[in-house]
């Protein structure tokens, strides 16, 4: 079979494939907020929250172009509680997320993209009706700055002697 039919041929088999493998679709938000609500393990939950950020955000965009602000804020506001509530979760396994950063790492990435969305939401409001989405967004940011804490913690400051001064009292 020449190659150019083969290729043919898993195309087609996968577009058929692709409804079904929840990779578009209108439920499948639902799905990811499903399996982010029903997860029990912290690091998978983080996993899940992260999938979930583009759709949120498509979400919210599809309020905002119908002209619905307060349901968009509403979606804004859940999702960052759910993000609050992630990291909570997450404190825990902090002192291990610098040598194994699953969860934490998506999670950053995550809300370092839904920052970007949001100061690009904010800038196409109303004047009046920016400072509560501002809100939202300062609070994802502080989420975003604890994970990267976590991720990249301080060295220790190594303190140097005190050496006496050359030709002083010792």
């Amino acid at each position: 079979m020449p190659r150019i039919a083969r290729a043919a041929i898993v195309s087609v088999a996968l577009a058929g494939l692709w409804p079904v493998s929840g990779f578009c679709g209108p439920d499948r938000f639902a799905q990811l907020q499903s399996a982010y609500d029903h997860e029990a393990d912290p690091v998978r939950k983080a996993k899940d929250l992260a999938k979930l950020e583009p759709d949120q955000f498509a979400s919210v965009r599809e309020q905002l172009a119908a002209g619905d602000e307060v349901e968009a804020l509403q979606q804004l506001e859940h999702f960052r509680d759910e993000v609050n509530l992630t990291v909570a979760a997450l404190q825990p396994l902090a002192p291990k997320g610098e040598a194994h950063p699953e969860g934490f790492k998506e999670l950053q990435i995550a809300l370092r993209e839904a920052l970007r969305q949001m100061d690009s939401i904010i800038t196409g409001l109303d004047v009046d009706k920016r400072p509560w989405f501002r809100a939202v967004r300062a609070d994802l940011l502080a989420s975003q700055n604890v994970l990267i804490d976590v991720l990249f913690p301080p060295k220790p400051r190594k303190t140097l002697p005190k050496n006496p001064a050359p030709g002083g009292p010792q």
